[in-house]
């Protein structure tokens, strides 16, 4: 393509690109995705693209793959007809394709052609806020194009957010060679290694003022956000679109009749997440590895829930989360289903301990879900008696502090306490 097709004109605005999706439906790949959620799935990744116009797509059933082509000859040239005959600008292909295959169809169609994980790149690109973030998914990036000899796009001097792989003022290589790329790694991670510092710096510090942890995970779009702002009055981005926030927020929350937690919000997962994200976002979701809690948020309305909260599992133990770590799943978006459905799922939720039928936008079964957390963190709590003397004011001091002094009495020799902690506190305690 020339350059001239994807520059942006300064008085009118980005130009929209023209793009078609294509969801190759192999058989016997042991796949457990249905074709037609999964393509609408991609259109919806491709849909949060700025400046990006799907146009059109298609599943396209295959017996074998192609290892030079993906496709056969005559899907080649029938897709290849539809492509002209629709103007179109790039082709997303939901699914892995080699460097091989891409450079054989870019030439074949004549057209931009992006796989699965270089679009889930492109939008984490695009989303990411943070100094962290951009860096993980500079690296992420990189460590992906390190093995495809195909030409990249620029990422420099881009007119917006994002890899470059769609856009961009011109068709340039990022980088000349694979030392090159090394270097660019190298540099990165130095800088990514002193964010992570800060981060665990931060998170010391927290450990002083030991407030338990409660992290909310989830399918992308499955209304963690919502949730989030609707519980702690944060006004973190909510859109309905896929990954519509990327870097992790935290918030206190002193729950109802309980203790006051730090809720985290985290980046929304997906089916086939790519291996380069999961490995550079690992040091963002630490957070989810030191949880004292879980919470499993779900969109029961949407029709793939079960698949989608297979995936989620799928990269939870990938990441390593504790099997002691106490999760439930919570089940969002009532407001969406018809009433029968919804009260359906209530009575479900209700013989489950470990499920909470929610809305986070009408704001049922909010209170039902603090209680629930708040018990469960509490039930962890014992009390402990102590004896301090008049020297000792520092711990007294922060024992009140953390609000867990159920009686005390002063002797001649200092103070007897009743406190009610969790062990976490009572090692922060320890370590005074």
């Amino acid at each position: 393509m020339s350059k001239e097709q994807f520059q942006v004109d300064e008085t009118d605005g980005p130009a929209q690109t023209r793009a078609w999706v294509l969801h190759p439906d192999i058989k016997n790949n042991n796949s457990r995705r249905d074709s037609a959620p999964a393509l609408a799935e991609a259109i919806a990744l491709a849909e949060a693209l700025p400046n990006l116009e799907v146009v059109g797509s298609d599943i396209v059933p295959l017996r074998t793959v192609n290892a030079g082509h993906l496709f056969g000859s005559g899907k080649i040239k029938e897709i290849g007809v539809l492509l002209h005959d629709n103007e179109v600008e790039l082709v997303l292909v939901d699914g892995p394709v080699t460097p091989v295959q891409q450079r054989n169809l870019e030439k074949a169609w004549d057209v931009k052609l992006l796989d699965r994980t270089g679009l889930i790149l492109e939008i984490f690109s695009d989303r990411a806020a943070t100094r962290e973030g951009v860096l993980q998914v500079e690296m992420a990036a990189l460590n992906y194009q390190r093995t495809r000899l195909v030409r990249a796009w620029t990422h420099l001097e881009r007119q917006r957010g994002g890899l470059g792989f769609v856009g961009g003022p011109g068709e340039t290589q990022i980088e000349s060679d694979r030392r090159a790329i090394d270097e660019q790694l190298v540099r990165l991670r130095r800088q990514l290694d002193k964010v992570v510092k800060t981060r665990a710096l931060h998170r010391a510090a927290r450990a002083k003022i030991p407030y338990p942890i409660v992290a909310l995970v989830g399918y992308t779009n499955a209304g963690k956000s919502t949730l989030f702002n609707k519980l702690t009055g944060a006004n973190v981005l909510v859109k309905d679109m896929l990954f519509a926030t990327l870097d992790p927020t935290m918030r206190s929350l002193e729950l109802l009749d309980g203790p006051e937690i730090i809720l985290s919000d985290t980046v929304g997962f997906i089916s086939d997440l790519p291996t380069e994200l999961v490995a550079s976002f690992r040091a963002t979701l630490e957070e989810v590895l030191a949880a004292d809690i879980i919470l499993h948020v779900r969109d029961v309305s949407h029709a793939g829930t079960e698949e989608q909260a297979r995936n989620v599992r799928d990269i939870m133990t990938s990441l390593g989360v504790p099997e002691e770590t106490r999760s439930f799943e919570v089940w969002n978006k009532l407001d969406l289903l018809p009433e029968e459905a919804a009260e359906a799922m209530r009575e479900r939720a209700a013989r489950d301990d470990g499920v909470i039928a929610i809305s986070a936008i009408t704001g049922e079964g909010l209170e039902t879900l603090q209680e629930i957390v708040a018990t469960t963190l509490q039930g962890a709590m014992r009390v402990a008696d102590l004896t301090l003397g008049f020297s000792e004011g520092r711990k007294r001091a922060w024992l009140f502090s953390q609000d867990i002094v159920v009686n005390e009495n002063q002797t001649e020799e200092g103070f007897e306490l009743t406190v009610r902690w969790s062990a976490d506190v009572e090692a922060a305690y320890q370590r005074l």
